[in-house]
C-alpha cells in the first residue's frame, strides 16, 4: 500500500530558494533558524535523489536519516530496577 520512504536532513544556505526541493519528494520540516530541511523521499530512487540535490547551489549539506535502523520494539527480560531505589 505505501513504499518504502528514506528521511534526508538537508542543510542549506538560502530557506526561500529551499521551498523548491518539494519536487525532490515530501518536506516534511524546515528550520528558519538553523537552515535545515527534513524532507522524505521514496526509497528506491534515494540515492538518485541525493545526487541531484546535491547539485543544488543552495545545497550545503544532505544527512540520511537512520530512523528506519533504530530499534523500537523494546523487551522486558530486563528486571526493573525501579523498586531498588525506592524511598
Amino acid at each position: 500500500m505505501f513504499s518504502e520512504r528514506t528521511g534526508f536532513i538537508i542543510w542549506v544556505h538560502d530557506i526561500k530558494a529551499a521551498r523548491n526541493l518539494e519536487k525532490y519528494g515530501t518536506v516534511h520540516y524546515i528550520s528558519k533558524k538553523m537552515h535545515y530541511v527534513v524532507m522524505y523521499v521514496n526509497a528506491d530512487r534515494a540515492e538518485e535523489t541525493a545526487k541531484n540535490i546535491r547539485r543544488l547551489s543552495y545545497v550545503r549539506k544532505i544527512e540520511r536519516s537512520y530512523r528506519n535502523e533504530i530499534q523500537t520494539e523494546y523487551s522486558s527480560d530486563i528486571p526493573d530496577k525501579t523498586s531498588y531505589y525506592g524511598l
